[in-house]
Formats: structure tokens, C-alpha cells, sequence
């Protein structure tokens, strides 16, 4: 069928078809073998006419292996014959201990296409299509072939996937008749979901950056107020009288700042008491009891004025407050292993205003009042539920809760976030991804827990926004950059790769692309992502539902797989208009 070697450029081979052959199957995206007496190249066919083909060079085969791209080009007298039937699985995976079952290969009937576990599962994976091109199948195949592999079992896996619609529900319901140690969890926001457990998240998790992405903070004034809330939310927490000394110490402080300024006593009075009605204690409240030499006065009481425009009871007013001032509060650290709730941390934002007399700042007052508002309306609206824990636990205890229960371990764990709106399923995702590589950072045997967090739907949290410019960094940014060698992977499931994250997609090592209709992110693809070419750019056009095109470092080419339907299928699939019509 072929004659020898026309020409050839820095990228192609240009070898004739021999006259008078009839050509009875399709050559194209076949490959072909180019041997010298020195070297065996693997080509792809890319073109074809009536007298040659174009070949894209590949890589070389030595000792029964294909090493990836070409060091020297073949001689001009090189042979050329179409791949053997025993070298496909040089190209297509082998069937052994480290690989994993991906599909069948349409070129070569159905073949067996492998990929490497290691090599796929320890880097971070993107998953591309438009919807119906089988994205959300693909992903529900790959983790269900996962369990269903011969050569491994992966007890210990921890699969975190984030449902934003709710499709996966029942795709890996079944995991457990595979294996009886392979389980499957649901934690949902939806309070009725059946077969599902109540997300909650324990709202003493979150550091200042969560706080500061949940309140949605535009501004960096409001930080630094953030921060010395939770200092005061966790002081408040604790036990044994400190907790309301400490606040006794925060308003006395507020007050005779108060008293000791330049405003008239009227002006004081009215700060004075806009503080206590704010902020209260039992000994600073309107009707505290003040006691003065032999005779008693409530505390509003010591604010009438006298005909001078002085405090009636100044001195003893004075005397009064002066008493809690405790100089050891001012550089008191509290523990950082306390429990405290949403009404808690709203109440620490009131304390936290009047000890550092941010009232008097009208552009950090704002940026106060702005966070007031929206913790308040937090509490009140219906995702404040979300954060409501009952007993303590810390970040060990939360992630074993998830993933273990009652001598039952999880291996994939549904975060099922379809009935609440994207800027709070963005958070809390977020604040996972954040907790989970926090832990993972402190294991003793660095990597030795392997967290997978896939994210469906991610262009509508894993994007370029303004994480980095509020709080300093893009916790999937870090993570994408970092994560591998603490063993947390990200695996990005999206239909509109443009509106990704450019970090996070340069750091992905494999990709699952499913047909993209869009130029746009076509062209997003093919500029973000490493050692792809125009040719397998122009391959993913043309897919059916439910093939793929698979390359990276899981595989020693780039190929065209075809996924077996997923066995439960997630909710992926369209209405059938003609069914519920005639119902």
C-alpha cells in the first residue's frame, strides 16, 4: 500500500501510496510504523489523497516500548506499513497492576484503551464538553471503573464531588455491591433529598479568608474587622468568667475613650449609650446598678447634666467603669479549639466595633456596617442553616465525620448544593477545598491521604476572579500549584474551559475532552494547554456522544475512546418531551 518516503518536513512525512492499490478502509487517524535500519517510529495519518499521506511523527518504539516524540527523522529509504495488531497496546495501554480500564477504541475495533493510575490520579485531570457530549457520564464511567478495577482496591480513596444540579445523585448509589468495603455518601442543602444527609459545615472551621469570601467583603478595610472577630468570637467562647470580663474590659475601654474626649457631654452621653445598647453586659447595661458611697444609681442615671453641662456623677461614673479595665486583656490570645454559632460571631462584630472605635471612621463604619448586614441577613435567610453544628469537632474529626461513620468508610462523598444560588455553592466549595489542603499539609507522611475534590460545573467557581486580589490568593490556584505533592488532586468538569482559572487549567497533566462547539474555547484550549496540536484540536469537533479524546501524561498518545454508558447513569439526559406530552 505505501512506497517509500517523498519528502518530509520539521513535523511531517510525506509517504506515496503505491498505483493501482485500492484502498478498502479508511486510513485516516490510523497509524503506521516508519523503520529504518536503526530506528521504528510511530506516525498518525493526519491527510490523505489519491497519491500520499501526510504523517505527523509521534514517537520512537524501542525494547517493546513507545517513548514519546522524535529525536531524529527516518532515512529517506525507511519502510512503512500499518501498526501490527500486537503493538496496539503499546499505544493504547497495557492491561496490567498500574492501569485502569478507560473504554474501546473506534479505530481499532473496540480495542481496550488503558490509562496509568498513577499517572492520571496523582496529577490533576479536566474534563471538557458541551452538554450532552457525555461530560457528565465520562466522569461517572472513569470513578465507577475505578471501583470496578481487578488490580487495585482502593479501600482508602476519598473522592469529594461537588454536585451543583444534582445529577449525580444515584450514579455510584451501587458501589457497594461491587465491593462491600466501597460506600457511597450524599451530604445535601436540600433538607428533603431523600437517601441524603443534612450538609452542615461548622462555622469555627472557617478562617478569616471563608468569612471574607461568605460575606462577600469587597473591600480590604473590612479584613482586618473580620479578623478581630474571630479573635473576640473565640475569647467569648471560652469558659470559666474570662469571656465576660474580657467584654466588661472592651466596653470600659469604649466608654472612657468616650469620656475622655474633646465632644460635649451631651454628644458623649449619646455615644456612650449607643455603645451599651450595642454591647452589653450585666454590668453595662442602662439599668446596671452603680454603686456610689452609701446610695446606688442605674447607669443612665449617672449621665444626667447638671446646669455646668458636666455628668451629675462624673467621678463616680468614672470610678465605675475604670474598674474593669483589665491591662492583661490588651495582648490576650484565646484558644483556637472552641465552639461558637452565626449568633455568636454577630455579636463579636458589635464588640469588635467599639474596641477599636471603628464608629468613628465614617469609611471603615461603612465597610462594618456593610459586613453587619450581611451576617445578619445570613442568620436570618435560609443558608444560615448550613453552618448550624452541634457538639465541637476540629478539621480531623469534621473530614474522618465525612468519610467515616460508624465503621463504614466513604469513598465518595456527594456534596449535593443543587438548591442553593452559585455565590454561596462557589463559597462553599471553597471553604472544602481550603479545609481538605489545610489538613492535608499537616499529615505526618506527606501525601500518604489522597484527597480527589472534583468539581462539576467548575467555570462558575474555579475562574479568574477576585480571590487573589481580597484575600491573597485563589485556594484553587494553591491548590492546582501545590497540591500534588500533599496529595490532593483536583479533577475540573466544565463545558466552558475559557471561563476557567488560567493557573488551574496549566497545571492539569490530562485531559478528557468531549466534543466543544464553541471557537472560543477551542482556542482557550488550545493556547492553555501544553504539547497539544492543531490536529487534535480538530479532532474533538467531530466526536459522537460519549467519545472522547484522551491525552496526557496517563497516555502515551493522544486517542479517540469510546466511554461505556455509566451503570446507574448520573441525571444527565433531557426530558423526554414526547413522553411527558402524551402522559
Amino acid at each position: 500500500m505505501f512506497e517509500k518516503i517523498n519528502y518530509m518536513n520539521d513535523a511531517y512525512v510525506f509517504v506515496g501510496l503505491k498505483e493501482g492499490i485500492e484502498i478498502k478502509k479508511n486510513l485516516l487517524s490510523g497509524h503506521v510504523v516508519i523503520s529504518d535500519e536503526e530506528k521504528h517510529i510511530l506516525g498518525e495519518i493526519v491527510e490523505i489523497n489519491n497519491k500520499e499521506v501526510k504523517v505527523r511523527l509521534l514517537g520512537e518504539f524501542e525494547n517493546g516500548k513507545l517513548h514519546i516524540g522524535v529525536i531524529r527523522k527516518p532515512l529517506l529509504d525507511a519502510t512503512i506499513r500499518e501498526i501490527a495488531q500486537e503493538e496496539i497496546p503499546l499505544i493504547l495501554g497495557q492491561n496490567d497492576q498500574q492501569s485502569l480500564y478507560l473504554g474501546g477504541s473506534p479505530f481499532y475495533n473496540d480495542h481496550p484503551v488503558y490509562l496509568n493510575i498513577n499517572d492520571f490520579f496523582s496529577n490533576h485531570f479536566a474534563i471538557f464538553g458541551n452538554s450532552g457530549s457525555g461530560k457528565s457520564c465520562g466522569i461517572a464511567r472513569l470513578i465507577q471503573n475505578v471501583f470496578q478495577n481487578d488490580h487495585a482496591l482502593p479501600y482508602r480513596a476519598n473522592f469529594i464531588l461537588f454536585d451543583i444540579s444534582g445529577e449525580y445523585s444515584q450514579a455510584f448509589r451501587n458501589i457497594h455491591d461491587i465491593n462491600p468495603n466501597y460506600n457511597y455518601r450524599i451530604f445535601s442543602s436540600n433538607e428533603i433529598e431523600p437517601n441524603a444527609e443534612k450538609l452542615r459545615i461548622p462555622i469555627w472551621l472557617l478562617n478569616s479568608s471563608d468569612l471574607a469570601l461568605l460575606l462577600a467583603c469587597n473591600s480590604h478595610t473590612q479584613i482586618p474587622i473580620i479578623e478581630r472577630m474571630l479573635k473576640l468570637v473565640r475569647a467569648f467562647a471560652e469558659t470559666g468568667g474570662r469571656a465576660e470580663a474580657y467584654q466588661d474590659h472592651l466596653i470600659a475601654n469604649a466608654i472612657i475613650t468616650v469620656l475622655f474626649s474633646d465632644e460635649t457631654s451631651s454628644q458623649k452621653k449619646n455615644d456612650i449609650f449607643a455603645i451599651v445598647e450595642e454591647c452589653q453586659t450585666s454590668h453595662f447595661n442602662l439599668d446596671a446598678e452603680v454603686q456610689g458611697l452609701g446610695y446606688t444609681r442605674k447607669f443612665r442615671e449617672c449621665f444626667n447634666i447638671d446646669k455646668t453641662g458636666n455628668f451629675t456623677e462624673g467621678i463616680l461614673l468614672t470610678e465605675y467603669v475604670t474598674q474593669f479595665v483589665d491591662p492583661d486583656f490588651d495582648n490576650y490570645e484565646p484558644t483556637e479549639n472552641v465552639r461558637y454559632d452565626l449568633p455568636d460571631l454577630e455579636k463579636a462584630l458589635k464588640f469588635t466595633l467599639i474596641s477599636e472605635g471603628w464608629y468613628k471612621n465614617p469609611q471603615t463604619y461603612s465597610d462594618a456596617v456593610t459586613l453587619k448586614v450581611r451576617l445578619h441577613s445570613l442568620i436570618t435567610g435560609p443558608y444560615g442553616r448550613l453552618f448550624e453544628y452541634g457538639k465541637f469537632v476540629n478539621v480531623e474529626q469534621y473530614l474522618a465525620g465525612l468519610l467515616i461513620d460508624k465503621d463504614k468508610k466513604y469513598q465518595i462523598v456527594n456534596i449535593n448544593m443543587d438548591d442553593i444560588d452559585d455565590q454561596v455553592a462557589a463559597v462553599i466549595t471553597k471553604i472544602f477545598s481550603r479545609i481538605i489542603f489545610d489538613y492535608s499539609k499537616r499529615v505526618a507522611n506527606r501525601g500518604s491521604i489522597p484527597f480527589h475534590i472534583l468539581i462539576d460545573e467548575a467555570h462558575r467557581y474555579v475562574k479568574k476572579d477576585q480571590d487573589t486580589f481580597l484575600i491573597g490568593y485563589n485556594i484553587f490556584e494553591r491548590i492546582a500549584k501545590e497540591g500534588r505533592k500533599y496529595g490532593v488532586i483536583l479533577g475540573i468538569l466544565t463545558q466552558r474551559p475559557v471561563e476557567l482559572s488560567d493557573t488551574v487549567i496549566s497545571q492539569c497533566s490530562n485531559f478528557l475532552i468531549f466534543k466543544i462547539n464553541n471557537p472560543m474555547d477551542s482556542e482557550y484550549i488550545r493556547q492553555m494547554v501544553p504539547n497539544i496540536s492543531a490536529e487534535v484540536i480538530e479532532k474533538q469537533k467531530t466526536l459522537q456522544s460519549g467519545t472522547c479524546l484522551g491525552f496526557g501524561s496517563a497516555f502515551k498518545i493522544p486517542v479517540i475512546v469510546r466511554l461505556k454508558m455509566p451503570d446507574p447513569s448520573p441525571l444527565s439526559s433531557n426530558s423526554d418531551v414526547i413522553k411527558f406530552w402524551d402522559a
